[in-house]
């Protein structure tokens, strides 16, 4: 049972009841590395990290004592669009876990000591990410991939940047959109009384504006383009892909559908053909992102790197041939599709945070359709959206 309120103050609930010993509620604030101007950019992400610093009320390791002291879990994760904490914990802690996560969104401290340490963590952060081919590829994919959308930037910025982050600056930031009409409270399991605990510390917040920003139109790429960046590492790691589509848009339900015929576990197409028939990658996937506003599909690999033009020609080749698809991959396709969503939905955190990102786009509702949408994708479907938006317009990164 799906439950969906919103507050006097514009805070949103979705409230999923489920008989379940275990529950996680969720806090999604509307905001993440594209709502920053580039002098702060990583902000969104810093702030993750010091609302768990201690609040007005609660010291750091009270906060996180207080979820993992009942065997609970407490995490927080910051994207393009959204920045989200979370605490799962048996049934019975409900009300606590509640309670603690919007103490922590709503009172931090931004204590000076614990911002430079955190600002020191989060620059090894970065230290790591590029030092790690597997994670720098889609740093160098998406910053290739947009030419004007805030999205080719880092979510944690870089080090110039958080190294010039003020305290001021994270209050300022953290006040212009941690507000009630900016934030979904999602449950997914049995939380007695989740409606009165929610307005309990959530009603009473005063409501602010939250800022609009101008909106930025990208540009169609009329060209492939290819880049690659030498690091000196045995393999290559390659990024193939285009630019598609928001969420809301009818042909994004359909290039998840191509994207499962491409990459289904092992027996998808190009999985099938680079890595099963001529082995020539140990590792190949396929992706769908599709956010509020924007989308981005892609392929990618890591490989020898004589292999990288070989591999680039097979995935031309079977985009070419999806004419070939017959009903039964199609069917195959949606089933991959609703197994991965049931098995995944089982986790209850996933299951808020889906809710939540449904609730954001749209409604919470459309995630119940979803599957009804899969279903009723064709194969005149597939090849009208691969004919628009898999072309010969790529964008092609290798990390070398």
């Amino acid at each position: 049972m799906l439950v969906q309120k919103k507050l006097p103050n514009g805070c949103r609930m979705v409230i999923e009841r489920r008989s379940s010993p275990i529950v996680c509620v969720q806090i999604s604030v509307g905001v993440g590395s594209d709502d920053e101007n580039l002098r702060v950019a990583g902000i969104s992400h810093f702030l993750e990290h010091m609302l768990f610093e201690g609040s007005t009320t609660r010291t750091t390791k009270e906060i996180s004592e207080a979820i993992e002291n009942v065997g609970g879990e407490l995490n927080a994760a910051t994207s393009n669009e959204r920045t989200f904490y979370y605490a799962k914990v048996p049934r019975k802690h409900f009300a606590m876990a509640l309670e603690i996560l919007a103490d922590v969104v709503f009172n931090p401290v931004f204590d000076p000591k614990m911002l430079e340490k955190e600002r020191n963590v989060i620059l090894e952060e970065i230290k790591m990410t590029d030092d790690q081919p597997l994670q720098y590829q889609w740093i160098l994919f998406e910053k290739t991939l947009w030419k004007k959308l805030p999205a080719k930037n880092p979510t944690y910025g870089t080090v110039e940047t958080v190294k010039a982050i003020t305290r001021k600056d994270m209050i300022d930031y953290h006040q212009r959109w941690y507000c009630p009409q900016n934030i979904i409270v999602s449950v997914v399991g049995d939380a007695p009384g989740a409606e009165r605990e929610i307005k309990r510390w959530f009603d009473r917040r005063k409501s602010t504006a939250v800022p609009e920003l101008p909106k930025v139109t990208e540009p169609v790429d009329n060209r492939a383009l290819v880049k690659r960046e030498k690091r000196g590492v045995q393999q290559a790691y390659m990024n193939f892909g285009y630019k598609t589509v928001p969420r809301r848009h009818p042909d994004s339900v359909v290039l998840d559908v191509i994207s499962a015929v491409f990459c289904k576990g092992l027996s998808g197409r190009i999985v099938d053909e680079i890595r099963i028939k001529r082995g020539l990658v140990y590792s190949v996937g396929c992706t769908h992102q599709s956010l509020g506003s924007f989308g981005f599909f892609a392929v990618y690999l890591n490989a020898a790197k004589k292999n990288i033009e070989p591999c680039r020609r097979i995935i031309l080749q079977e985009i070419g041939k999806l004419s070939t698809l017959s009903k039964r991959e199609l069917d195959e396709a949606k089933d991959y599709i609703e197994g991965k969503l049931i098995m995944s939905t089982e986790d209850h955190q996933h299951r808020a945070d889906i809710l939540a990102f449904w609730e954001s786009v749209s409604s919470a509702k459309d995630a119940e359709s979803y599957l009804k949408d899969v279903e009723k994708v064709s194969k005149a479907d597939v090849l009208r959206v691969a004919q628009r938006y898999l072309n010969k317009n790529y964008t092609m990164t290798v990390v070398e």
